[in-house]
């Protein structure tokens, strides 16, 4: 099973997706975390921000946890996600597919505006940055939607919460159950 926490700079994807991936590796061993700032470190840093290469870098990690997936491994996949026939093929291709739209408010992420992308993207010292001169697009069918708004420091809520929705059997459930 893949579960994707998409969201913006800012929105908690990492944080939660930290939270989610301890309780699920104390319920299966077997679970990876994955974090898109993560691969391109990996894939040693050889795309820029620009829409294509944010492209490029999203078909990376798609596929990755396509290779994870099918060797019966679960993947908890935090990123940004800005592209939507990305999230299809990954209905269409995954064993299990769960996908979680982190929502926080354009307002509420200026200002944690940890990495400072916000202010430099407003002020014109960072050009490519989602939700600012990239266009962002809430994804259009998100199997869970967190909103994340408050000042959290325990993640153990919205961790929960994702747990509960896929339920038990480390599946999503079906409609009516």
């Amino acid at each position: 099973m893949v579960i994707w926490l998409i969201g913006l700079a800012g929105a908690g994807k990492t944080s939660i997706g930290r939270a989610l991936h301890g309780e699920m590796k104390r319920r299966n061993p077997a679970t990876v975390f994955l974090d898109g700032d993560q691969v391109r470190a990996i894939m040693g840093e050889d795309l820029g921000h620009s829409p294509e290469d944010r492209e490029r870098n999203g078909w990376r990690v798609c596929r990755l946890c396509q290779v994870l997936d099918a060797q019966g491994l679960d993947v908890v996949c935090c990123i940004l996600s800005l592209f939507p026939e990305q999230q299809a093929w990954n209905r269409a291709t995954y064993s299990a597919y769960f996908e979680v739209f982190i929502d926080v408010p354009m307002a509420v992420l200026a200002a944690r505006d940890q990495k400072g992308l916000y202010s430099g993207a407003r002020q014109g010292r960072i050009a490519n940055v989602a939700g600012v001169d990239i266009p962002f697009v809430s994804p259009p069918v998100p199997d869970l939607v967190i909103r994340n708004d408050a000042p959290l420091t325990d993640f153990s809520g919205p961790a929960k919460r994702i747990l509960e929705a896929i339920g038990d059997t480390g599946r999503p459930r079906a409609v009516g159950e």
